[in-house]
């Protein structure tokens, strides 16, 4: 299994694994109905305090199974997979009617977003060895920039 990750969606910070050359951040994932799970430690195979984040994706739009262990978490990753990468959406991000789990930095006052949050385009790992983590492309701020010259 590849890495994988997303941005968090308050703070559209890339969610970096252990396995990076950025520190891992506290990330809440939550779903439609409350539910909160917490992740200190991102190890990048899209797990978030013991969730995983298809299997949840799957439960959140129906996915119902009496598998148990490994197979339901297999057979719940498929569902979850052929939902979002349907009729040729080839980023598997915002499917339209899919309902998805938010991954943010602060639980307290956010409210749920169906959309759920953007794949980040590095996984979680592959980051420039010079590129910090502040650094990151802002295209308002360049935009300024370029008005000031």
């Amino acid at each position: 299994m590849g890495l994988f990750s997303w941005n968090t969606m308050d703070t559209n910070k890339s969610i970096a694994s252990t396995f990076s050359n950025r520190d891992t951040f506290r990330v809440y994932m939550t779903d439609n109905a409350g539910n909160i799970w917490t992740e200190n430690d991102y190890e990048g195979y899209g797990v978030f305090g013991g969730k995983d984040f298809y299997e949840l994706l799957a439960e959140m739009n129906g996915f119902v199974s009496e598998l148990k262990g490994d197979e339901y978490n297999n057979a719940a990753r498929l569902f979850a997979i052929d939902l979002v990468f349907a009729n040729n959406n080839h980023s598997g991000d915002f499917a339209e009617g899919v309902f998805y789990p938010n991954l943010t930095e602060k639980v307290e006052g956010w409210v749920y977003d169906m959309k759920g949050p953007e794949r980040c385009e590095h996984q979680g790992y592959f980051y420039d060895d010079d590129e910090d983590e502040d650094d990151e492309y802002n295209e308002e701020e360049y935009a300024e920039e370029e008005e000031n010259y």
